[in-house]
């Protein structure tokens, strides 16, 4: 077997990703609720509207740890691109109310 006999070894290999209208459409999100078990990280994308006092999960990503490491570093790696040609992203410390009765997360 090639790629060292690991079947789930991608390396060196084209891979075809589909990217159907609908989902090339997006989901807007302005909140990421992130929660972890020992096994798996689960990231809610949450949609919140001023004045609104529900918020719903728009959208739900279940990774391995090794894939949202994968994410860190692509998340990095794309934002440091970004800084590079457009200058610094500066965070704005917003007090964003979100006392919803759920899990606390960090966005």
């Amino acid at each position: 077997m090639e790629n060292g006999g690991n079947p789930n070894n991608l390396e060196g290999q084209e891979i075809s990703i589909e990217l159907s209208e609908e989902m090339a459409e997006g989901t807007y999100s302005n909140l990421a609720i992130i929660t972890h078990s020992n096994t798996e990280f689960v990231i809610d994308f949450v949609r919140v509207m001023p004045g609104v006092p529900k918020a719903k999960v728009k959208s739900r990503i279940v990774l391995t740890p090794e894939h949202a490491i994968r994410l860190l570093n692509a998340l990095q790696e794309n934002v440091k691109r970004y800084e590079g040609q457009n200058g610094p992203i500066a965070p704005k410390d917003i007090a964003f109310p979100l006392n919803f009765g759920g899990p606390k997360g960090e966005a």
